[in-house]
């Protein structure tokens, strides 16, 4: 047997077309095709790539007790590869989502840390060898503290 890679992550949600437009909107994933599956949901793809992000909203998103979840839980975050370091953010900060940021010590790595709508932490993860600029500089209170939590994602950041 060998594992060969993450097929994909799914999501539960309270706000299935919140949590479409951040994956769309805030990341620029695109909106695919999804099967009826007789619930409601979405898929959402990275450009022309299968669908890594399922969402799912209605009653097989909610718990025993009645509610959707919020947050990761035991999952403390899904890290995405991107790229365009300067456009994320800018789109990350013109929406009003609180963030952080890190540089990967020894490494060429630059990270964004921001929630989606169900409070899901993404890493968004860029190789600065690749963004054709120095690598940037985090304001102190922007550092990202792992165990250290912030923002909330339902009271996006002014």
């Amino acid at each position: 047997m060998q594992v060969t890679g993450l097929f994909h992550v799914a999501i539960k949600t309270n706000d299935l077309d919140a949590t479409v437009k951040f994956y769309t909107e805030v990341l620029g994933m695109k909106l695919v095709h999804r099967p009826d599956f007789g619930f409601p949901g979405a898929w959402i793809a990275a450009g022309d790539s299968i669908p890594i992000i399922h969402i799912y909203a209605g009653g097989p998103a909610l718990g025993a007790d009645g509610k959707t979840p919020y947050g990761t839980s035991a999952l403390d975050h899904v890290s995405l590869t991107i790229k365009g370091w300067d456009e994320c953010l800018e789109r990350v900060k013109r929406l009003g989502y609180d963030w952080r940021a890190a540089i990967v010590p020894g490494t060429s790595l630059w990270q964004i840390f921001v929630h989606d709508p169900s409070g899901v932490m993404m890493e968004l993860t860029f190789d600065g060898k690749a963004e054709g600029r120095p690598t940037p500089e985090i304001p102190a209170d922007r550092v990202y503290m792992a165990g250290q939590p912030f923002g909330n994602a339902r009271a996006k950041a002014a």
